[in-house]
C-alpha cells in the first residue's frame, strides 16, 4: 500500500558504484522494514584513505616506471582517428548523444566465446581486436588507439566502496603486415596484459606527459571507447516487495565520437553503439554496426585468414556499390568518330561547321580538305597505328588536321606549339611519329625531327591545294581502321618529370562521344566554344560534340582564352550556347549575364560551392570527372540550379564503371573513403611503350565479368554519397601530415570557399623556415570576390570556427588570379613562396591573442610596404 519514489542524482560515475549503491539500498530498506538495524559491515577502509594512498604509492620509481611504459606505447601514435564523418569536426560541437543498438547473433557470440578460449584471450580482447580492425578499416589506417574503462580496483578493502576508481586505458593496435585474425589477437592480447599492468596512472597524468596538442574539436589520445560489461550491469534496484522502475533520464551526451558496449545477455552480445550526432547520422552509424558483425563473423570463422581477406560488405549492400551503381549499358555507334562525322557532313553539308575570328567553313568544305589530307598521308605511308605528330595554331586547320589524320587511319598526336622545345622533342621522340604535320609558320620554332614533315596551311577553301600543301586525292577514301585500333595518343603529366602518353582507341571515343552529344543537347544550330589546348583531351569533346552533331564550333584565339575579359566578351558576342571548361576558368570570369549559354560542363578539377551556384543559375551546369586514361570523362552530375554546396562528381556515363576500393582492392561501404577505380568501354588501350607502369596503373578487372577486363587506378580518393553519386576527396598521393595529423588540404580549401570575400582557394603543404628537417605547414592562396577585402585574420577566424586547429594554414597568400596551366588547369608550381612570420630566422606560432593580432598587423604593414603604400 505504500510507494517509495526515489530521486537518484548521478553523484556516481560508474557501474560499480551504482551496483554497490543499490544492493546497500536494497539490504538497509529490507532490515529497516523489518525493523532491524543496518546489516551492512563496517568498511574496512573510506575513499579518503584510498587516495591518500594512491598518493603515496604512485611516486618515485612506481610512477616513473608507469610513465615510461606509456610513452613507449603511445609515442608515434596518431592523435586522430580520421573515421570518415558525416559533418565536419569543429570546436565547441553539441555533445548530444544518438545510440544504435543491435544484437550480435548467437552462433557469432558462441563462436567468439570458442575462439577466445582456443587463442587464450577473454572475450573483451577478442571483441576489441575486431572493432579495432573494423575502425582501422574505415579509417584506412594501420594504427588505432581505442580506450577503455577500468574499474582500478586492484585491491579487495576497496571493493565495496562507492567512489570513483575508474581509469581510463588506451590501447593501441597495429594492424600493418597483414597480419592473421589469430596474429592480431595476439597482438591485441599482449597490449591489454601490458596494460592492465600499468593501469595506475591517471589518463589526465598520460595526456600531461605525452605533451598532446590540445584540441577542443576532439578528445586527446583517442576518440573512440570500448566496454564490454559483466551480466546485468549495474542492476536494477530491489525494494523487498516495491517494483521499481528507471525514469527522467533525459537526452544523452556522450564525450567521445563512438563508444562500443556490449554486454552479454542469455548467450548473445548486446551491443549498443553511441555517437555525437554532430559528427554522424544515424544511417552511418547502422552500417558501421551491421559491419561490427561482418567482422566478427570472419574472424570467428576462420582465424587463419588475414585482414586483407576481409570484406565489410555482404548481400544488397555488395550488389548495390558493385551492380546496381554501375547499371549503365547502352548501345553506342559501332563506327569510327571521323566516320560519324562524314555522316554529318552528309546530312547537314552546307551548315557552318567551325567558325574563327572572320572566317567560317562549312561541313562540306571540311569533309572534302580533311579527305584530301587524308589522300595525301596514305600515299605518305600512314596506315592504322602509325602515328602523326600535329602542331597548329588554333585555327581551322587543326579540324582538317585531326580529321585527316584519322580518315587515313593515322593515330593523331597533338603539339601544342605554346609547348617548350624540349617538351615537343621529347613528345615526338616518344611517341615514335613517323609523320609531322604542323604549319609553316612554325616550322623554325619546331624540334629537329627524322620523318616526314608535311606543311598544312589552310587548304580547306580550295578545291586544290596550296604550294606546299598536301596533294589532290586521287579514288574514294573507305575507312582503313577498327573499333581496336589507336585513334590518339595525349601526353599527361609523369611522376618522373617526363610526361606519359596515354593510347586512346576508336572504341574508347566512340562510345563516349555520341553519349555527350546527348549529354550536353548540341544540335544544328548550336554554338560550342572551343578553349583548350589540343594537348588537352577536353579539346576532343569539345570538337565532336560540335561536329557529331551539326551544330558550329567556335574556336577561341589563346589570346582570348587568356584574358577572362576578352573570354567573356567573346561568349556574350557569338551567342555561344554550349561551353566545356574548368572550374579555374570559369572563376576567372567576371560576373557577368550570358543570356545565350545554355549548358556548361566543367571538370579537370574540383567545382566548387560557389562555381556551382554561379553558373547553374538560369542553365544547365554538368560537373564531370575523368582522367585521360579513361577517354575523357567517366562520371557526370547535373547540378541543381543554384545549388548551395560542392556538387559532386556523379555516377558513371554509358557503359563504364566505377569501384571505390580500399588498400586490398575490396570495395568500401558508402560514405567510407577509399581510392576510384574505373572499368568499362571507356579504359585506354594503357601507357605508349611503358610496358611496366601500364601493368601497374591498369589492372585486371575483378567485378566485371569480362575476360580480360581492366581497370584504371585513377590513385584518385572517392566515396560513394547515398543513391549513387560519388564525392571526390582529392589525391591518394595529396594527403599530409601536420604535426602528425593527416590532412587533406581539399577539406581546407572547401571550408575557405565557404567565406563570402573568397572566389578561389587553394591550399598547399609548404616546408617552413624553421631549419627542423619535415617541418611542414599548411599555406592558404585565395583569391577575394570582387571588391572584397579579406584580412587573413579573418580567414583564420572562420576556418576556425569550421576546422580543427590543425587544419588552418599558417599563412595565408592573396593572389588577383590563380595560375593556370596550358590546359586551364591549376598550376600548383607557379603558386608563390609565403613569408612566413619569423624571429631570427624561426618561424614561431603566435601564442596569445595578443601576439596573434600583432602578428596579422606586421603582416599587413608587410604587404601594404610591398604594395608601394
Amino acid at each position: 500500500d505504500h510507494v517509495l519514489l526515489l530521486a537518484m542524482h548521478h553523484v556516481v560515475s560508474d557501474g560499480w558504484s551504482m551496483g554497490v549503491l543499490f544492493r546497500e539500498l536494497g539490504a538497509l530498506y529490507a532490515a529497516f522494514a523489518r525493523g532491524e538495524p543496518s546489516p551492512l559491515a563496517e568498511l574496512p577502509v573510506q575513499y579518503a584513505d584510498y587516495a591518500v594512498w594512491q598518493r603515496a604509492w604512485l611516486a618515485g620509481e612506481v610512477l616513473e616506471e608507469q610513465i615510461a611504459y606509456w610513452k613507449e606505447r603511445l609515442t608515434g601514435a596518431p592523435p586522430l582517428l580520421e573515421i570518415p564523418l558525416d559533418r565536419p569536426r569543429a570546436a565547441g560541437q553539441s555533445a548530444r548523444a544518438g545510440s544504435h543498438r543491435f544484437i550480435l547473433p548467437h552462433g557469432v557470440a558462441e563462436g567468439l566465446r570458442a575462439l577466445s578460449r582456443a587463442e587464450g584471450t577473454t572475450l573483451f580482447m577478442t571483441v576489441l581486436a575486431g572493432w579495432q580492425a573494423l575502425l582501422g578499416r574505415w579509417a584506412a589506417e594501420d594504427d588505432v588507439v581505442v580506450g577503455t574503462p577500468i574499474a582500478g580496483r586492484t585491491q579487495h578493502e576497496v571493493e565495496g566502496l562507492i567512489g570513483f576508481f575508474v581509469n581510463m586505458l588506451a590501447l593501441r593496435a597495429e594492424l600493418g603486415g597483414d597480419p592473421t585474425w589469430r596474429e592480431l589477437l595476439e597482438r591485441v592480447r599482449g597490449t591489454a596484459l601490458g596494460a592492465y599492468a600499468h593501469q595506475q596512472l591517471p589518463f589526465e597524468r598520460l595526456v600531461e606527459e605525452l605533451g598532446v596538442e590540445r584540441s577542443l574539436a576532439h578528445e586527446p589520445v583517442f576518440q573512440v571507447v570500448f566496454a564490454l560489461q559483466r551480466p546485468g550491469g549495474e542492476g536494477r534496484l530491489s525494494l523487498d516487495q516495491v517494483e521499481t522502475e528507471p525514469f527522467g533520464a533525459g537526452a544523452g551526451v556522450v564525450k567521445y565520437d563512438l563508444e562500443l558496449a556490449v554486454v552479454e545477455v542469455q548467450g548473445a552480445l548486446a551491443a549498443t553503439l553511441s555517437y555525437r550526432e554532430a559528427l554522424f547520422e544515424a544511417g552511418t552509424v547502422a552500417r558501421l554496426a551491421g559491419h561490427l558483425e561482418s567482422v566478427l563473423e570472419a574472424m570467428s570463422g576462420d582465424p587463419a585468414r588475414r585482414l586483407s581477406e576481409l570484406s565489410l560488405l555482404r548481400g544488397s549492400e555488395r550488389a548495390q556499390v558493385l551492380e546496381a551503381w554501375n547499371a549503365t549499358a547502352a548501345e553506342f555507334p559501332r563506327k569510327c568518330i571521323h566516320e560519324l562525322f562524314a555522316e554529318q557532313a552528309a546530312r547537314t553539308p552546307e551548315a557552318v561547321a567551325v567558325v574563327f575570328q572572320d572566317e567560317s567553313v562549312t561541313y562540306a568544305e571540311l569533309e572534302r580538305s580533311s579527305d584530301r589530307l587524308a589522300h595525301s598521308l596514305r600515299r605518305l605511308g600512314v596506315a592504322p597505328e602509325t602515328r602523326v605528330g600535329l602542331c597548329v595554331q588554333r585555327s581551322p586547320g587543326m579540324l582538317v588536321g585531326i580529321l585527316g589524320i584519322l580518315k587515313a587511319g593515322g593515330v593523331y598526336v597533338p603539339l601544342d606549339p605554346a609547348y617548350p622545345g624540349d617538351r615537343l622533342a621529347y613528345m615526338l621522340a616518344d611517341s615514335g611519329a613517323a609523320v609531322l604535320l604542323a604549319e609553316s609558320a612554325l616550322q623554325d620554332v619546331l624540334p629537329s625531327f627524322e620523318g616526314v614533315r608535311v606543311r598544312l596551311d589552310a587548304p580547306w577553301k580550295a578545291d586544290s591545294t596550296q604550294s606546299g600543301g598536301p596533294a589532290a586525292p586521287g579514288g574514294s577514301l573507305e575507312n582503313r581502321v577498327s573499333l581496336e585500333n589507336a585513334a590518339y595518343v595525349i601526353y599527361t603529366s609523369g611522376s618522373t618529370g617526363r610526361p606519359k602518353g596515354v593510347v586512346v582507341t576508336h572504341g574508347n571515343a566512340a562510345n563516349l562521344l555520341p553519349h555527350a552529344v546527348r549529354t550536353f543537347g548540341a544540335a544544328p544550330g548550336s554554338r560550342v566554344l572551343q578553349t583548350a589546348s589540343l594537348s588537352f583531351d577536353a579539346s576532343l569533346l569539345e570538337v565532336f560534340v560540335a561536329l557529331l552533331s551539326g551544330a558550329t564550333l567556335h574556336v577561341a584565339e589563346r589570346e582570348v582564352v587568356l584574358s577572362p575579359e576578352r573570354l567573356g566578351g567573346l561568349l556574350r558576342e557569338r551567342e555561344i550556347d554550349v561551353w566545356v571548361s574548368t572550374p579555374a576558368l570559369l572563376e576567372s570570369l567576371p560576373e557577368a549575364d550570358f543570356p545565350a549559354l545554355r549548358t556548361v560542363s566543367t571538370g579537370g578539377e574540383r567545382c566548387s560551392a560557389e562555381t556551382a551556384a554561379r553558373w547553374s543559375r538560369g542553365r544547365r551546369l554538368v560537373n564531370m570527372y575523368g582522367p585521360t586514361e579513361t577517354t575523357i570523362y567517366t562520371t557526370a552530375h547535373e547540378c541543381a540550379p543554384g545549388v548551395a554546396e560542392a556538387p559532386p562528381i556523379g555516377g558513371p556515363v554509358a557503359n563504364a564503371r566505377v569501384y571505390v576500393l580500399d588498400a586490398w582492392g575490396e570495395p568500401v561501404p558508402e560514405g567510407v573513403p577509399g581510392e576510384l577505380y574505373v572499368g568499362g568501354a571507356g579504359v585506354a588501350r594503357g601507357y605508349l611503350g611503358r610496358a611496366e607502369l601500364t601493368a601497374e596503373r591498369f589492372v585486371p578487372d575483378a567485378f566485371g565479368g569480362e575476360a580480360g577486363g581492366r581497370l584504371y587506378r585513377t590513385g584518385d580518393r572517392a566515396r560513394w554519397r547515398a543513391g549513387g553519386e560519388l564525392e571526390f576527396l582529392g589525391r591518394v598521393d595529396a594527403q599530409v601530415k601536420i604535426r602528425g595529423f593527416r590532412i587533406e588540404p581539399g577539406e581546407v580549401e572547401a571550408a575557405l570557399l565557404e567565406h563570402p570575400g573568397v572566389r578561389e582557394a587553394v591550399v598547399v603543404a609548404r616546408e617552413a623556415p624553421s631549419g627542423i628537417a619535415g617541418d611542414r605547414r599548411l599555406v592558404g592562396y585565395v583569391v577575394a570576390a570582387s571588391g572584397e577585402i579579406i584580412s587573413p585574420a579573418a580567414l583564420r577566424e572562420h576556418l576556425k570556427a569550421r576546422l580543427p586547429e590543425h587544419m588552418v594554414p599558417a599563412a595565408f597568400v592573396e593572389l588577383e588570379r590563380l595560375p593556370l596551366t596550358p590546359s586551364g588547369k591549376l598550376d600548383r608550381k607557379a603558386l608563390p613562396e609565403p613569408e612566413f612570420a619569423s624571429a631570427e630566422g624561426r618561424y614561431v606560432s603566435p601564442r596569445t591573442p595578443t601576439e596573434e593580432v600583432l602578428a596579422e598587423i606586421w603582416a599587413e604593414v608587410l604587404r601594404l610596404e610591398r604594395a608601394g603604400v
